[in-house]
């Protein structure tokens, strides 16, 4: 394996990853997609080997060592209403629990956005858009995964919240091979939802790998907090929660923050 991601050899793509923006070290890899997202093509990927302001959700930091995870955004310009672009997240988390899948690692979902590996968060996506009059210029999904990082690459703060995928098998992960997986199922499973509307392998894989179904979790939107258990992932991709009151709700991500009753899962 060389140090820098090379995934030519193993893209099976049609757009998806076909044009490559890389770079050795960047603020934030979503940060230069937006810069460049009007001039380039669909499906162009903005790899860096190390971010140095990379965010997740509700920015918050990621921190993103040199040539030990994948640090990627995708730039997506799908013809849809801008309202259908937070169900693209988990687009994202599917593809991911399907490449780490392949490969023979356990991984579970913990909707929307995260990946999770022995209760410890491995990988997170943040889809941003940009757009006018109901008209999407492009969206952003961003990816950052721990790969190779070792145990000193975690500060004290993440090291109970966070893992690497070498942690968790022991041996060191081609990132190249792993990348151009993802990229394989995110195109299968989002050129039926950009073009149909089809979200169904999406949502059954969401449901088969969710970390969340049939668990108690706090939902945390803003100052406010509450209690309930996670029923199921509807067909839209709601989260579809019974709160202790038995009010049943159906809820979106966006600013939502779902967390287990006693910590992160």
């Amino acid at each position: 394996m060389t140090d820098k991601i090379d995934i030519e050899e193993y893209l099976k793509t049609n757009f998806i990853g076909k044009n490559i923006e890389y770079f050795h070290s960047i603020p934030s890899t979503n940060i230069k997609a937006k810069e460049i997202a009007y001039s380039k093509e669909e499906g162009t990927i903005v790899i860096a080997e190390e971010q140095t302001q990379g965010k997740g959700r509700i920015g918050r930091n990621w921190a993103s060592p040199k040539g030990k995870g994948i640090w990627v955004s995708i730039i997506l310009k799908p013809n849809m209403n801008p309202d259908k672009v937070p169900k693209m997240t988990l687009i994202g988390a599917a593809a991911i629990s399907k490449a780490l899948k392949n490969m023979g690692i356990k991984s579970y979902i913990k909707w929307p956005n995260d990946i999770i590996i022995g209760g410890k968060k491995v990988c997170g996506i943040l889809t941003e858009m940009n757009y006018k009059r109901d008209m999407i210029s492009y969206v952003i999904m961003g990816i950052g995964m721990n790969v190779n990082l070792d145990e000193d690459d975690f500060n004290d703060e993440l090291k109970d919240k966070a893992t690497s995928l070498k942690i968790t098998t022991g041996t060191e992960i081609d990132r190249s091979k792993l990348l151009a997986s993802i990229l394989n199922y995110f195109e299968n499973l989002y050129i039926p939802f950009e073009e149909k509307d089809d979200l169904s392998e999406t949502i059954k894989i969401s449901r088969e790998q969710s970390i969340l179904i049939n668990r108690e979790v706090r939902i945390i939107k803003g100052n406010e907090e509450k209690t309930g258990k996670v029923l199921d992932i509807d067909n839209e991709g709601k989260l579809v929660i019974r709160y202790e009151d038995d009010k049943i709700e159906k809820v979106f991500s966006g600013e939502i923050s779902i967390r287990g009753i006693k910590g992160y899962v």
